[in-house]
């Protein structure tokens, strides 16, 4: 019996809670009277208050790991074989998921594979997050151009491609 009941009475214990303590009250040390606590903090009104304000898109600079799969994902490219090459540049943005210029990367390599809307999509996503850079996202647009081709698109090609040639690609 006791060999039931001991666990029964652990498993209890454990769920149990303890009593939320409060904390005592801020006494001013001048005036030895309670000081009243404020639950928002104030702050002067400004006009950045309410703004948005742009941030400029910091470089992307790769780390370590990052460059050593990119220099097997080149490895992988030099001997044909796409699809090592895109597990690769995967498992690079699985470490820097916002690194535009590996989803760049992906989308190019999806557009050789013959998979012109997942290229475009991969290509709008290195856009979205290539802020600044408009060499890269001017890449992109030509990608997206292409794979619009692919697609028999030629109102979004010529899109694209006058999208790439305003971002002076």
């Amino acid at each position: 019996m006791k060999r039931l009941l001991l666990p029964l009475f652990l498993l209890l214990g454990a769920c149990s809670t303890t009593p939320q303590r409060e904390m005592p009250p801020v006494i001013d040390g001048d005036t030895g009277e309670p000081v009243a606590e404020t639950t928002k903090p104030t702050f002067p009104e400004t006009e950045t208050d309410t703004a948005l304000i742009p941030v400029p898109a910091k470089p992307t600079r790769s780390g370590g790991a990052v460059v050593a799969l990119l220099g097997q994902a080149d490895r992988y490219r030099t001997n044909g074989d796409s699809g090592n090459e895109a597990a690769t540049v995967e498992r690079a943005l699985r470490i820097e998921p916002n690194n535009a210029r590996l989803w760049g990367r992906l989308a190019d390599i999806r557009l050789q594979q013959e998979r012109p809307q997942q290229a475009e999509q991969l290509a709008l996503k290195s856009i979205a997050l290539a802020s600044g850079d408009r060499q890269l996202q001017a890449g992109n647009w030509r990608l997206i151009a292409r794979a619009r081709w692919a697609l028999n698109d030629s109102e979004g090609a010529r899109q694209a491609e006058r999208k790439a040639g305003d971002l002076g690609g």
